[in-house]
């Protein structure tokens, strides 16, 4: 009797379950003729337009090592290195005006403009015969630039010298990068963070070519082509009117948030080159001033920005240039690096 008592009131227990998960269910499905609510998750956003020639070349220069993310990035020697060396089987070459050479260069190097220098390369000399081909200009910056695009071009064994000849001899560093240290501007930095853009798209090649390498080969040549006279901008020009260009901050978080030009976004140097997502955030429609602390870094990813076709622009002397008294306030707690002339050294020039 007890046993079937039990029995009872176990089935009970489960006709009440049943009941109380189908009341359950039905309250959770609604009347059949209510009409399902609309979703209020955001829509996706677009993806960029790539253009198809852009993805040939991004992928052309990923096969090709993809320098720009590589332990090779960026490729500077410093002076003393180049002195060290100079009776090893290097190449020095001054990409200076002609009288800049003339009134004085390194022992051994050999005299070359920017728009000859593939030709220079291709036809002038084996370049894989040397151990390294050191580019030396007047601060560092040109040399940085030029070394980019011969090292997306496959020249492994290109060096910008650090500094320039300002690096090389005091003489120089005086004449050029101590006039371009300047604090003008210290009272108008910004500590506010700004937004990158949305996505939108990057520029167009329009080389009508059908391959990567050929995509590749035209964009290097127009860009030699078309010379290096507009790769530097100053911080006169960019302060005169800071929203007439797009300011990309290329330097560590700290550094940003304690002082940058108005408006500047900050663009990872580890994760913005070659990464479409990016690249794509930055507008087609203005001029892009790269900025880092000494100019050497942003002319590099200049080159390569202009190589995809956005009219870039490398901030001469970098931070150096408008906020060089914090530099050298902050330099240990931050890490700068103020040009000073004990970066320079007295190596001797020949004429």
């Amino acid at each position: 009797a007890h046993t079937a008592s039990n029995m009872k009131s176990r089935i009970f227990i489960g006709l009440m379950a049943v009941s109380l998960v189908a009341l359950l269910a039905a309250g959770c499905a609604g009347k059949g003729t209510e009409k399902k609510k609309e979703s209020t998750a955001p829509a996706e956003k677009a993806a960029p337009v790539i253009d198809p020639e852009t993805t040939l070349l991004l992928k052309d220069l990923e096969e090709n090592g993809d320098y720009v993310n590589s332990q090779y990035f960026p490729s500077l020697i410093k002076a003393s290195i180049v002195f060290e060396e100079l009776d090893k089987n290097n190449l020095v070459i001054d990409l200076r005006p002609e009288e800049q050479f003339a009134a004085g260069h390194i022992k051994g190097a050999v005299n070359r403009q920017f728009p000859g220098i593939p030709e220079y390369l291709e036809a002038g000399i084996k370049p894989f015969e040397y151990d390294k081909i050191i580019l030396v200009c007047e601060d560092g910056q040109l040399s940085s630039y030029t070394t980019a695009l011969l090292r997306m071009m496959g020249y492994g064994n290109v060096f910008a010298m650090r500094w320039g000849m300002g690096g090389w001899n005091r003489q120089y560093a005086e004449a050029g990068w101590m006039k371009g240290l300047s604090a003008a501007y210290e009272d108008r930095l910004e500590t506010t963070s700004n937004e990158t853009p949305a996505a939108v798209g990057m520029p167009v090649p329009g080389t009508g070519l059908q391959t990567g390498s050929e995509i590749s080969d035209a964009r290097f040549r127009k860009l030699f082509e078309k010379g290096a006279g507009n790769i530097l901008i100053s911080a006169d020009e960019v302060y005169a009117d800071p929203s007439k260009y797009f300011v990309i901050n290329l330097e560590r978080k700290d550094k940003y948030d304690a002082g940058h030009i108005p408006g500047a976004v900050r663009y990872k140097p580890e994760a913005t080159l070659g990464f479409p997502d990016m690249m794509a955030t930055i507008p087609t429609d203005k001029i892009t001033v790269v900025y880092c602390g000494t100019g050497h870094n942003s002319a590099f990813a200049t080159a390569f920005l202009r190589l995809f076709g956005y009219d870039a622009r490398t901030l001469r002397y970098g931070n150096n240039s408008f906020m060089y008294d914090r530099m050298v306030k902050d330099r240990n707690t931050l890490s700068w690096l103020p040009f000073t002339l004990e970066e320079s050294n007295d190596y001797p020039v020949v004429k």
